[in-house]
């Protein structure tokens, strides 16, 4: 599944627009991550247990998308976005979503398989 954020994939042709497809997550925060990142928060640096818990919902919510895509016929989705709400305190949505397409080699070839 080749996945691009821009509307279009150099050397390829959309030969079929699918329709919106999307994939999310929903994540909360726990005490041990919560009590890492306030010893974080006062020396400073990466809160890497908050980085790995975003990781993780992207490539979820993004795994997701792409079942849709291929459930509907697809091998790429363009215009791919990511977007995080908040759903209530301590937890956060982590959507994807974008275009599932048909693309072909921009020679008219075979279409591209992952």
């Amino acid at each position: 599944m080749l996945l691009a954020t821009s509307d279009h994939i150099d050397g390829m042709h959309i030969t079929k627009t699918l329709g919106l497809v999307r994939g999310n997550t929903v994540r909360a925060r726990n005490i041990g991550r919560d009590f890492m990142a306030g010893l974080k928060n006062i020396v400073g640096g990466e809160i890497s247990e908050y980085t790995k818990l975003l990781t993780e919902a992207r490539t979820e919510a993004t795994g997701r998308m792409e079942a849709q895509a291929e459930q509907l016929g697809a091998n790429a989705v363009v215009g791919l976005r990511y977007v995080t709400s908040s759903v209530m305190n301590g937890a956060s949505e982590l959507l994807a979503y974008g275009t599932a397409v048909v693309v072909e080699d921009g020679e008219g070839g075979e279409a591209h398989e992952r």
